[in-house]
């Protein structure tokens, strides 16, 4: 017998929405989330969820609702955290937070999974198997809470895993799930340089920090242009350079500091290998001392064939004809690649972009917004994904 969807999806619209809101309004930032998980876990409870274990890698929760039959275990997956921003949005539902936002749609992520949880937990008895409800933490720093979770045991004895991400880049209405690499691996690296500072009219006497730091950005550039494959997709930028305290000082230092964004492992490594090259043959030839951070962040996310091709299916059969897509790779990066390492799964986009003035702006801008239907969308796929799994045909 198949899980009622639409009509019940419907219903909890509203209760979505709610959801949504509070988080909205009330934003925290990754690894400072105290009240969000206190606030998942009241609403789990609320809806009649009662196998909920807190503090999972930290502060994820791990929710579970058992089938009267056994059969798989089927994960879905939203985020909680907001990001360092200052809200520019005139609605009553605005950040109450200074300098925090949810600027990403994870408040919306949380909401779906809460709506869709809320309708399963009424029809628990029809499950032939398990269903886990991961509500992650500190999905946009890394090292992320992804990698904690999963070393917490969030992941033991699931089959599968799904998530979704509201895009503001996608018009309503539209999914996008495609196989293989989507996402990129994402590092982040820091450079010091150790000179020797002086007078501006005497740099013979010094070791100038300023002048070797501006070689090397441009030097840096020169790994995706002339050191990696031009049909591998590679990105080296640098986002902060900082030197100097006075204009006739010369800068005894400088800290330069930036990302690498790849798809494929070798030439994630290539850059790396590259990166750290440059910089020591600097520091021989300018005769300066040089440090270098380099933190590995999330690998690339890679959708499973079978598991993406379900998606587009069901996204077929819950949408209508021509709501499901497949966009190109992007160079943006997600933890939730860390789930897909460890098993099968797939991690789509749905649309939440319309006509309206306030859906128009991009991810991490301080007017980010999207439309709420989109809640309905992500709680339908779920469940569509849960009768396809854990229901007996």
């Amino acid at each position: 017998m198949a899980l009622e969807t639409e009509q019940k999806v419907e219903h909890i619209h509203e209760q979505m929405v709610m959801w949504r809101r509070h988080l909205h309004e009330n934003p925290e930032l990754s690894f400072e989330e105290v009240e969000t998980p206190l606030y998942i876990e009241k609403q789990l409870r609320k809806v009649g969820i009662t196998d909920i274990k807190t503090g999972v890698g930290g502060r994820g929760i791990v929710a579970r609702l058992k089938g009267a039959k056994p059969g798989k275990t089927i994960a879905f997956r939203a985020d909680f955290d907001a990001l360092p921003i200052d809200e520019e949005n005139d609605v009553p539902y605005a950040s109450k937070v200074p300098g925090k936002m949810h600027a990403c749609g994870h408040d919306g992520h949380t909401a779906a999974l809460l709506g869709f949880a809320a309708i399963m937990s009424e029809q628990v008895e029809q499950l032939a198997g398990t269903i886990v409800l991961i509500f992650q933490h500190a999905e946009e720093l890394p090292p992320g809470g992804a990698k904690e979770m999963i070393a917490d045991g969030c992941l033991d004895d699931v089959d599968v895993i799904f998530g979704a991400h509201v895009s503001s880049h996608l018009p309503l209405g539209k999914v996008s799930c495609t196989p293989g690499a989507v996402m990129a691996a994402v590092d982040k690296f820091r450079i010091h340089l150790q000179g020797k500072g002086g007078h501006g009219a005497q740099p013979h006497t010094t070791l100038d920090s300023i002048v070797v730091g501006s070689q090397l950005v441009n030097d840096l550039q020169t790994i995706v242009s002339r050191r990696v494959d031009p049909m591998a997709p590679a990105v080296v930028t640098v986002g902060v350079f900082q030197a100097g305290t006075a204009f006739n000082v010369i800068a005894d230092t400088a800290t330069i500091e930036g990302t690498v964004r790849t798809f494929d492992a070798g030439v994630r490594q290539k850059v790396e290998d590259e990166l750290r090259a440059i910089v020591k043959g600097k520091e021989q030839s300018a005769h300066v001392t040089t440090t270098i951070d380099y933190l590995n962040g999330y690998p690339t996310l890679v959708n499973s064939e079978q598991e993406s091709e379900l998606v587009r299916k069901l996204v077929t059969d819950v949408l209508g004809e021509n709501s499901a897509m497949m966009a190109p790779p992007i160079l943006g990066g997600e933890d939730f690649a860390y789930y897909l390492t460890e098993k099968p799964g797939a991690f789509f986009h749905v649309g939440a972009r319309t006509e309206e003035a306030y859906t128009q702006f991009p991810h991490h801008h301080p007017r980010f917004d999207f439309d709420e239907h989109a809640l309905n969308h992500i709680a339908s796929l779920f469940l569509a994904l849960t009768n396809h799994y854990l229901i007996e045909k």
